[in-house]
């Protein structure tokens, strides 16, 4: 499975690759799509904010797992490309080690922290059995999340996007259905959501672990690699922790947005989560980009060809960017229905305002594409810390402050508050493109 990613046609590896790591995040993505569809075809608006709102907090304790991973995708990325196979077995099994004992400690604080989130959240009254009920059945699974997206960063790192993809096409398959079953036959409401989830993720696991057993990956993985090695664990958390932390504040704001919305009605929230998740989805080339080119040019640097990164770069901002512009195009004209799909009485109030977030929002996927394709390049040469940086700035001097300065002087609408993210994104290309600079002068 591990695939040699430093010669041939620099574009068609980036499609090679990037085609099943886009498919795997639209499949990810469709896992909270579904839960937000079908419990919006059974119950009514409070449980679309306990769904949204739980949903939400997963998602950043899933990307911060993603981010901090990173650091093992990049260092295995490296070593492949160099040739030091004895070095991605090590790094490998300290990930394995690393990521069991992360996974358990989260559990457990998580699981004893379920209500102080909730009230953090500024959850509304009718919505906050649901989501404490969502919370603790989603936290008790989070070892088996974890266990999902730390093979997946190996694969990746490996040269291999297929194999997550498979994993994480038959637990969404999985999930879909046992959503019908726990919320529409047996009207469970946000906790059936929670345990198809839950569940579908479990299965996830159980499967890529039968694969692995059966098939090649080109390393020879000892369990003396499982051993915990000072200066691997130090590599491996010098790239993820910024990046996990980059995520955690991305998805911090995100949250503070969310309680800003919360704080305006119930139909506000319900607004804001739908358009989050659709967002979510839009953002699915950006992110595959940012994968994509961390993990190509890691290789290509591994191998001493940094100016094959450099063109992975170039081609990743491009497709990125593209992509932003036209459906930025497409949402100005369709917000209305692509909002009331969500919706099971085709609430006016919570399509009007959708349709304002998301039209406002929107532009963030333009800039967006641009400044992930850098933190992609950025990680492969391990200065995760630009990547930080950069999203901190954003978040700290515009999408938080311009949200909550939008929602005050703008009550009757939420345009401004979608347009507060796109500027945050705008800081972070320009921050980019500055240190891109300054990074080509020293190489």
């Amino acid at each position: 499975m591990e695939r040699n990613l430093t010669s041939g046609s620099v574009f068609k590896n980036i499609v090679y690759f990037s085609l099943p790591y886009l498919l795997s995040y639209f499949l990810q993505t469709l896992y909270g799509m579904a839960d937000l569809f079908i419990i919006g075809q059974f119950n009514g608006v409070d449980s679309i904010t306990a769904v949204s709102v739980g949903s939400q907090v997963m998602h950043m304790l899933t990307v911060m797992i993603v981010g901090l991973a990173m650091g093992s995708t990049v260092m295995i990325g490296q070593a492949v490309g160099a040739k030091r196979m004895k070095e991605a077995a090590e790094t490998t099994g300290n990930t394995v080690t690393l990521f069991m004992f992360v996974s358990i400690a989260a559990t457990i604080l998580l699981l004893v922290l379920v209500k102080p989130i909730v009230g953090v959240m500024s959850t509304p009254a009718e919505a906050v059995d649901g989501t404490r009920v969502y919370l603790m059945i989603c936290f008790a699974g989070i070892p088996f999340i974890t266990a999902y997206n730390i093979i997946s960063s190996i694969f990746r790192g490996l040269g291999d996007s297929k194999s997550p993809m498979y994993f994480i096409a038959v637990a969404c398959a999985v999930n879909i259905a046992l959503d019908y079953l726990f919320i529409g036959a047996l009207h469970l409401g946000p906790a059936g959501a929670a345990l198809g989830t839950t569940l579908s993720q479990t299965f996830s696991v159980i499967v890529a672990v039968a694969v692995i057993l059966r098939k090649k990956t080109g390393l020879s993985l000892q369990k003396s690699d499982l051993k915990p090695k000072r200066g691997i664990l130090e590599k491996i958390l010098k790239i993820g922790i910024p990046v996990a932390l980059q995520d955690g504040f991305i998805q911090i704001s995100f949250i503070v947005v969310t309680v800003i919305a919360n704080r305006r009605g119930i139909h506000d929230a319900a607004a804001v989560g739908i358009v989050e998740k659709i967002i979510g989805m839009l953002f699915l080339v950006p992110s595959s980009m940012l994968s994509t080119v961390s993990a190509l040019s890691a290789q290509n640097i591994g191998a001493g060809k940094h100016e094959r990164a450099l063109l992975t770069l170039r081609y990743g901002i491009f497709i990125a960017a593209g992509f932003g512009i036209a459906a930025t195009a497409v949402i100005q004209f369709a917000a209305e229905p692509v909002i009331g799909i969500f919706t099971r009485e085709k609430d006016m109030e919570v399509i009007l305002l959708g349709s304002q977030y998301i039209r406002g929002y929107i532009w963030d996927c333009i800039f967006a594409g641009v400044h992930f394709c850098f933190s992609g390049y950025f990680c492969a040469y391990g200065k995760s810390g630009i990547s930080f940086l950069h999203n901190a700035l954003s978040i700290v001097l515009v999408r938080i402050p311009g949200a909550f300065l939008a929602s005050e002087f703008f009550a009757g609408t939420l345009f401004p508050m979608g347009l507060a993210a796109a500027g945050g994104s705008l800081l972070s290309v320009i921050v980019c493109v500055i240190a891109f600079w300054y990074l080509r002068r020293r190489l």
